[in-house]
Protein backbone atom coordinates (compact mmCIF):
# COMPACT_ATOMS: atom_id res chain seq x y z
CA UNK A 1 0.00 0.00 0.00
CA UNK A 2 1.53 3.56 -0.86
CA UNK A 3 0.57 6.18 1.77
CA UNK A 4 0.37 9.90 0.13
CA UNK A 5 0.00 12.95 1.73
CA UNK A 6 -0.04 15.20 -1.41
CA UNK A 7 -2.93 16.11 -4.02
CA UNK A 8 -0.10 15.93 -7.00
CA UNK A 9 1.24 12.16 -5.44
CA UNK A 10 -2.58 11.28 -5.56
CA UNK A 11 -3.55 12.32 -9.19
CA UNK A 12 -0.13 10.76 -10.31
CA UNK A 13 -0.84 7.49 -8.66
CA UNK A 14 -4.93 7.08 -10.24
CA UNK A 15 -3.57 8.19 -13.66
CA UNK A 16 -0.71 5.17 -13.53
CA UNK A 17 -3.82 3.06 -12.27
CA UNK A 18 -5.81 4.26 -14.78
CA UNK A 19 -3.46 3.94 -18.16
CA UNK A 20 -3.52 0.27 -16.95
CA UNK A 21 -7.10 0.14 -17.62
CA UNK A 22 -7.66 -0.19 -14.06
CA UNK A 23 -11.19 0.61 -12.71
CA UNK A 24 -10.81 3.06 -9.48
CA UNK A 25 -12.98 2.89 -6.24
CA UNK A 26 -13.19 5.80 -3.58
CA UNK A 27 -14.01 5.25 0.25
CA UNK A 28 -13.93 8.50 1.69
CA UNK A 29 -13.58 8.19 5.65
CA UNK A 30 -12.50 10.30 8.46
CA UNK A 31 -10.26 7.76 10.21
CA UNK A 32 -10.69 5.97 13.58
CA UNK A 33 -11.51 3.37 11.30
CA UNK A 34 -13.71 -0.03 11.96
CA UNK A 35 -15.48 -3.28 10.77
CA UNK A 36 -17.70 -0.48 8.98
CA UNK A 37 -15.45 1.34 7.18
CA UNK A 38 -13.53 -2.28 6.05
CA UNK A 39 -16.80 -3.51 4.72
CA UNK A 40 -17.39 -0.68 2.01
CA UNK A 41 -13.06 -1.10 1.52
CA UNK A 42 -13.84 -5.19 0.74
CA UNK A 43 -16.79 -3.70 -1.59
CA UNK A 44 -14.60 -1.38 -3.35
CA UNK A 45 -11.86 -3.89 -3.59
CA UNK A 46 -14.76 -6.84 -5.21
CA UNK A 47 -15.59 -4.11 -7.97
CA UNK A 48 -12.69 -2.47 -8.96
CA UNK A 49 -9.25 -2.97 -9.63
CA UNK A 50 -7.53 -0.13 -7.86
CA UNK A 51 -8.60 1.22 -4.18
CA UNK A 52 -8.11 4.42 -2.70
CA UNK A 53 -9.19 4.99 0.63
CA UNK A 54 -9.00 9.15 2.30
CA UNK A 55 -8.00 9.33 6.14
CA UNK A 56 -8.85 13.06 6.41
CA UNK A 57 -10.45 14.84 9.76
CA UNK A 58 -11.91 17.36 7.85
CA UNK A 59 -12.42 20.79 9.37
CA UNK A 60 -15.87 22.40 7.32
CA UNK A 61 -18.34 19.75 8.29
CA UNK A 62 -17.78 20.60 12.10
CA UNK A 63 -20.29 23.22 13.16
CA UNK A 64 -19.58 22.34 16.87
CA UNK A 65 -15.77 22.91 17.50
CA UNK A 66 -15.51 20.65 20.75
CA UNK A 67 -16.87 18.01 18.42
CA UNK A 68 -13.76 18.58 15.92
CA UNK A 69 -11.74 18.59 18.75
CA UNK A 70 -12.88 15.26 20.20
CA UNK A 71 -12.68 13.42 17.30
CA UNK A 72 -11.03 10.28 17.39
CA UNK A 73 -7.88 10.30 15.34
CA UNK A 74 -5.71 6.95 15.09
CA UNK A 75 -3.60 6.85 11.73
CA UNK A 76 -1.32 4.51 12.31
CA UNK A 77 -3.95 1.98 13.48
CA UNK A 78 -5.76 2.72 10.22
CA UNK A 79 -2.77 2.49 8.17
CA UNK A 80 -2.24 -1.09 9.71
CA UNK A 81 -6.35 -1.54 8.91
CA UNK A 82 -5.62 -0.59 5.59
CA UNK A 83 -2.69 -2.55 4.51
CA UNK A 84 -4.40 -5.45 5.80
CA UNK A 85 -7.48 -5.15 3.85
CA UNK A 86 -5.45 -4.65 0.43
CA UNK A 87 -6.18 -0.78 -0.24
CA UNK A 88 -3.72 0.51 -2.78
CA UNK A 89 -3.44 3.88 -1.68
CA UNK A 90 -4.51 5.86 1.35
CA UNK A 91 -4.35 9.26 0.91
CA UNK A 92 -3.46 10.95 4.59
CA UNK A 93 -3.35 14.71 3.77
CA UNK A 94 -3.12 17.29 6.03
CA UNK A 95 -5.79 20.08 6.07
CA UNK A 96 -2.91 22.87 4.75
CA UNK A 97 -3.24 20.73 1.61
CA UNK A 98 -6.58 20.03 1.84
CA UNK A 99 -7.36 23.84 2.05
CA UNK A 100 -4.66 26.08 1.39
CA UNK A 101 -6.67 28.86 1.17
CA UNK A 102 -10.51 28.69 2.69
CA UNK A 103 -13.20 27.10 0.75
CA UNK A 104 -15.85 29.35 0.42
CA UNK A 105 -17.89 27.77 -2.43
CA UNK A 106 -21.69 27.27 -1.03
CA UNK A 107 -23.52 24.67 -2.38
CA UNK A 108 -27.35 24.67 -3.54
CA UNK A 109 -27.85 21.17 -1.86
CA UNK A 110 -31.87 21.80 -2.24
CA UNK A 111 -34.46 20.36 0.29
CA UNK A 112 -32.32 16.82 0.97
CA UNK A 113 -29.72 19.01 3.07
CA UNK A 114 -32.17 21.24 4.70
CA UNK A 115 -34.06 18.51 7.35
CA UNK A 116 -32.67 16.71 10.30
CA UNK A 117 -28.80 16.61 10.23
CA UNK A 118 -29.40 19.96 7.81
CA UNK A 119 -31.61 21.78 10.59
CA UNK A 120 -29.36 20.53 13.55
CA UNK A 121 -25.92 21.16 12.27
CA UNK A 122 -25.89 24.59 10.01
CA UNK A 123 -23.45 24.11 7.75
CA UNK A 124 -22.45 20.24 7.86
CA UNK A 125 -23.80 19.31 4.58
CA UNK A 126 -21.79 22.16 2.81
CA UNK A 127 -18.67 21.16 4.43
CA UNK A 128 -19.41 17.57 3.58
CA UNK A 129 -19.81 18.65 0.14
CA UNK A 130 -16.99 20.76 -0.19
CA UNK A 131 -14.60 17.62 1.05
CA UNK A 132 -16.23 14.86 -1.31
CA UNK A 133 -16.31 17.30 -4.13
CA UNK A 134 -12.50 17.80 -3.96
CA UNK A 135 -11.84 14.22 -3.55
CA UNK A 136 -13.71 12.99 -6.49
CA UNK A 137 -12.08 16.20 -8.16
CA UNK A 138 -8.18 14.54 -7.37
CA UNK A 139 -9.64 10.61 -7.85
CA UNK A 140 -12.44 11.02 -10.66
CA UNK A 141 -13.60 7.36 -8.97
CA UNK A 142 -15.31 5.30 -11.36
CA UNK A 143 -17.64 4.39 -8.11
CA UNK A 144 -17.15 5.90 -4.71
CA UNK A 145 -18.82 3.86 -1.90
CA UNK A 146 -20.23 5.08 0.96
CA UNK A 147 -22.03 3.47 4.70
CA UNK A 148 -25.91 3.95 5.02
CA UNK A 149 -25.64 4.77 8.44
CA UNK A 150 -25.39 8.65 6.80
CA UNK A 151 -28.02 7.82 5.34
CA UNK A 152 -28.72 11.63 4.59
CA UNK A 153 -25.67 12.39 3.70
CA UNK A 154 -25.66 10.01 0.93
CA UNK A 155 -28.49 11.94 -0.57
CA UNK A 156 -26.76 15.27 -0.01
CA UNK A 157 -23.23 13.67 -1.72
CA UNK A 158 -25.98 12.46 -4.81
CA UNK A 159 -27.44 16.12 -5.13
CA UNK A 160 -23.57 17.25 -4.98
CA UNK A 161 -22.50 14.88 -8.13
CA UNK A 162 -26.00 16.31 -10.19
CA UNK A 163 -24.55 19.78 -9.61
CA UNK A 164 -20.67 19.19 -10.19
CA UNK A 165 -21.54 17.06 -13.35
CA UNK A 166 -19.01 13.96 -11.93
CA UNK A 167 -19.36 11.21 -13.91
CA UNK A 168 -19.23 8.04 -11.21
CA UNK A 169 -21.52 5.47 -9.80
CA UNK A 170 -22.37 6.37 -5.58
CA UNK A 171 -22.91 2.75 -4.14
CA UNK A 172 -24.31 3.06 -0.56
CA UNK A 173 -23.64 -0.16 2.18
CA UNK A 174 -25.79 -1.52 4.26
CA UNK A 175 -25.26 -0.35 8.18
CA UNK A 176 -22.16 -2.62 10.16
CA UNK A 177 -23.27 -3.31 13.61
CA UNK A 178 -21.83 -4.98 16.53
CA UNK A 179 -23.67 -8.05 17.26
CA UNK A 180 -25.54 -6.37 19.90
CA UNK A 181 -27.29 -4.50 17.01
CA UNK A 182 -25.45 -0.72 17.75
CA UNK A 183 -24.50 1.09 14.74
CA UNK A 184 -20.46 0.60 14.60
CA UNK A 185 -19.24 4.37 14.82
CA UNK A 186 -16.10 6.30 15.72
CA UNK A 187 -17.66 7.69 18.08
CA UNK A 188 -18.71 4.89 20.35
CA UNK A 189 -15.31 4.59 21.70
CA UNK A 190 -16.14 7.99 23.38
CA UNK A 191 -19.12 5.42 25.49
CA UNK A 192 -18.50 4.69 29.07
CA UNK A 193 -18.98 1.26 29.94
CA UNK A 194 -22.44 1.97 31.18
CA UNK A 195 -23.60 3.56 27.94
CA UNK A 196 -22.06 1.70 25.97
CA UNK A 197 -23.75 -1.19 27.58
CA UNK A 198 -27.38 0.91 26.89
CA UNK A 199 -26.52 1.94 23.88
CA UNK A 200 -28.10 -0.96 21.73
CA UNK A 201 -31.30 0.14 22.86
CA UNK A 202 -31.74 2.40 20.04
CA UNK A 203 -31.44 -0.10 17.46
CA UNK A 204 -33.94 -2.53 19.27
CA UNK A 205 -36.60 0.74 19.32
CA UNK A 206 -36.43 1.24 15.80
CA UNK A 207 -36.06 -2.63 15.07
CA UNK A 208 -39.48 -2.85 16.78
CA UNK A 209 -41.22 0.19 15.63
CA UNK A 210 -41.22 -1.54 11.83
CA UNK A 211 -43.47 -4.08 13.61
CA UNK A 212 -45.44 -1.48 14.78
CA UNK A 213 -45.72 0.54 11.44
CA UNK A 214 -47.64 -2.86 9.89
CA UNK A 215 -50.48 -2.09 12.50
CA UNK A 216 -50.35 1.81 12.96
CA UNK A 217 -49.77 4.12 9.84
CA UNK A 218 -49.83 7.37 11.86
CA UNK A 219 -46.44 8.30 11.29
CA UNK A 220 -46.67 10.79 14.17
CA UNK A 221 -47.68 8.38 16.29
CA UNK A 222 -44.84 6.09 15.75
CA UNK A 223 -42.33 8.64 15.74
CA UNK A 224 -43.52 9.97 19.31
CA UNK A 225 -43.43 6.30 20.33
CA UNK A 226 -39.97 5.97 19.56
CA UNK A 227 -39.08 9.31 21.18
CA UNK A 228 -40.65 8.16 24.07
CA UNK A 229 -39.32 4.76 24.49
CA UNK A 230 -35.73 5.92 23.81
CA UNK A 231 -35.70 8.94 26.39
CA UNK A 232 -37.22 6.56 28.59
CA UNK A 233 -33.58 4.69 28.61
CA UNK A 234 -31.91 6.05 31.11
CA UNK A 235 -29.30 8.96 29.93
CA UNK A 236 -30.41 9.08 26.29
CA UNK A 237 -31.67 12.13 24.79
CA UNK A 238 -33.73 11.94 21.41
CA UNK A 239 -32.32 14.91 19.40
CA UNK A 240 -35.07 13.99 16.66
CA UNK A 241 -36.83 11.43 15.36
CA UNK A 242 -38.39 11.31 11.64
CA UNK A 243 -39.86 8.98 9.39
CA UNK A 244 -39.21 10.29 5.76
CA UNK A 245 -39.59 9.21 2.55
CA UNK A 246 -36.81 7.05 1.29
CA UNK A 247 -35.90 9.01 -1.79
CA UNK A 248 -36.73 13.05 -0.86
CA UNK A 249 -35.99 12.68 2.69
CA UNK A 250 -39.49 14.51 3.20
CA UNK A 251 -41.34 14.18 5.72
CA UNK A 252 -44.79 12.65 5.49
CA UNK A 253 -47.84 12.25 7.43
CA UNK A 254 -49.13 8.97 6.59
CA UNK A 255 -47.92 5.65 5.50
CA UNK A 256 -49.89 3.84 2.74
CA UNK A 257 -47.52 1.08 2.96
CA UNK A 258 -46.58 1.07 -0.60
CA UNK A 259 -43.53 3.99 -0.65
CA UNK A 260 -40.42 2.87 1.46
CA UNK A 261 -39.42 5.01 4.18
CA UNK A 262 -36.61 5.24 6.33
CA UNK A 263 -36.26 6.39 10.12
CA UNK A 264 -33.42 8.19 11.09
CA UNK A 265 -32.56 9.49 14.45
CA UNK A 266 -29.91 11.27 16.78
CA UNK A 267 -29.36 10.34 20.54
CA UNK A 268 -27.19 12.03 22.57
CA UNK A 269 -25.66 10.20 25.40
CA UNK A 270 -24.16 12.30 28.01
CA UNK A 271 -21.83 14.48 25.18
CA UNK A 272 -21.78 11.58 22.68
CA UNK A 273 -23.96 12.00 19.23
CA UNK A 274 -25.06 9.19 18.06
CA UNK A 275 -27.02 8.41 14.83
CA UNK A 276 -28.66 5.13 13.41
CA UNK A 277 -31.29 4.94 10.80
CA UNK A 278 -34.30 2.17 10.49
CA UNK A 279 -35.70 1.55 6.95
CA UNK A 280 -39.80 0.72 6.68
CA UNK A 281 -39.71 -1.69 3.52
CA UNK A 282 -43.13 -0.95 1.24
CA UNK A 283 -45.67 -4.05 1.79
Amino acid sequence: MKEISTVAQLREAVADAKKAGATVGLVPTMGALHAGHVSLIERARRECDFVVVSVFVNPTQFNNPDDLRTYPRTLEADCEKLTAAGVDVAFVPSVEEIYPEPDTRVFDLGPVAEVMEGAMRPGHFNGVAQIVSKLFSYVHPDRAYFGEKDYQQIAVIRRMVELEGFKLEIVPCPIKRHDDGLAMSSRNVRLSAEQRAQAPAIHRILAQSVEDAVECHDINALQQRVVEAINAVDGMEVEYYQIVDALTLQPVAAWDGRHPLVGCVTVWMGDVRLIDNIKYPKA
